[in-house]
This record gives structure tokens, C-alpha cells and sequence, in this order.
């Protein structure tokens, strides 16, 4: 029988999955091209909400509150992981719809929204390498046979990528030029290819009566 628990993890892991390929596919020139600015900063708007619904998930599953001290660093990590990562997901909520408002107005401002694509980038980061030190404490830095290595790593590039993407998608205000067009795109596509990966992998693997509460982080 499948517990409370592993239905979340699955739901969870279904979020991550549908919002990153939501991501991806927005990332596509082609895609962009045919269906114009405003479905497409519309696709990476429903992409974001996919992805703050699953980090929900995983801190709710991860707990309210920071583990209580004299708990396993393991444990600790994996709540701080899903705690930043859920704060991250939310600055991509409003990089988004600042991109689809700018989309919207002609008159509304450009770049707007790289602030909080920036930081969520961030936090993105940060979250990875609490999950990094959790995988290390649990299974060791480099272990292929482990479950949730690949995982682990999986979103430790992704996380990377999206970082690129952002530095990229900086709009310089003497020209209203975005540093690199290549790497705004190429970094949010390769990014999300990374995270659809990992939650599909850590779907997989996810049995019927229990897993760990870090066992997906995007």
C-alpha cells in the first residue's frame, strides 16, 4: 500500500518535472519565435508556479521548522536545502511575472525582473550545496551506486546553469541589451533539462512506503 508520505514525494517529484519542462521549452528559440514574447514569458510564468507548488512539498515534507539541535547534520542540511530552495522558487514567481507584465505593457520597465531572477539563481545554488552536503554525509561525495547521488548532482548543475542564465539575461541600461542572448537562453534550457532529469530520476526510485525527505532538490 502506498503510504501518505510517498504520494507526496511522487507529487513533488511530478511538480519539479512539469516545471522544468516548461522551462526548457520556453528557453527554445524556435518556440519563442512562433508563439511571441507574451506565451512565452507566459510558459516560464506557469513553469515557476510548477516549481514553488513542489518546494512546498518538499518542506512541508522536510518540516515547518529547522531541525532541533542535536539532530544529524544530514537532516539539517536536507531542511535547509528545501528551505532556501523554496525561497528561490518564489523569486522566480516574481521574475516571471515581470517578464510577462513587460511583456503585456510596451510601457513597463525592461530588466525589471532580473533582480529576483538573480537571487533565485542564488538560492538555487545555495540549496544544491546543502544538498551536495547532505549526499556526502549520507553516501559519500562520489558514490554512482547510491540512489540519490545522481540526483543530487544533477541539480548541482542545473542549479549552475541556471546561474549562467541569469548573469546572461542582464539587461545593460545604456542599451537595453541583455549581456549574453546565447547564455540567457542556453543556460535556462540546459538548467531545466538537468532538473527534469533529476526529478524524474528521483521518481523512480521513490518506494512505496518511505524516502527521504531531501530526496529531490531543483
Amino acid at each position: 500500500m502506498t503510504s501518505p508520505r510517498s504520494v507526496r514525494l511522487r507529487r513533488e517529484a511530478w511538480g519539479f518535472a512539469i516545471g522544468s519542462l516548461f522551462f526548457a521549452v520556453g528557453a527554445v528559440p524556435f518556440y519563442a519565435d512562433a508563439v511571441g514574447p507574451v506565451v512565452t514569458n507566459l510558459t516560464f510564468f506557469i513553469g515557476a508556479i510548477f516549481f514553488t507548488l513542489a518546494a512546498l512539498i518538499q518542506l512541508l515534507l522536510s518540516g515547518r521548522r529547522p531541525p532541533r539541535r542535536g539532530s544529524n547534520r544530514p537532516d539539517r542540511a536536507d531542511w535547509w536545502a528545501a528551505a532556501v530552495q523554496s525561497a528561490g522558487t518564489l523569486f522566480f514567481n516574481l521574475s516571471t511575472s515581470a517578464a510577462l507584465i513587460t511583456a503585456l505593457n510596451d510601457d513597463a520597465r525592461i530588466g525589471s525582473g532580473w533582480r529576483p531572477d538573480a537571487w533565485g539563481s542564488i538560492c538555487f545554488l545555495v540549496a544544491s550545496g546543502f544538498a551536495v552536503a547532505a549526499t556526502t554525509d549520507r553516501e559519500g561525495l562520489w558514490d554512482p551506486q547510491a540512489r540519490s547521488w545522481r540526483c543530487t548532482w544533477l541539480n548541482m548543475a542545473g542549479s549552475v546553469f541556471f546561474g549562467l542564465s541569469a548573469i546572461g539575461a542582464y539587461v545593460i541600461p545604456a542599451t537595453a541589451d541583455l549581456v549574453s542572448q546565447f547564455w540567457a537562453n542556453a543556460g535556462t534550457f540546459l538548467g531545466a533539462l538537468c532538473f527534469l532529469a533529476a526529478a524524474l530520476l528521483s521518481r523512480r526510485d521513490i518506494p512505496a512506503d518511505a524516502a527521504p525527505a531531501g530526496a529531490v532538490t531543483a
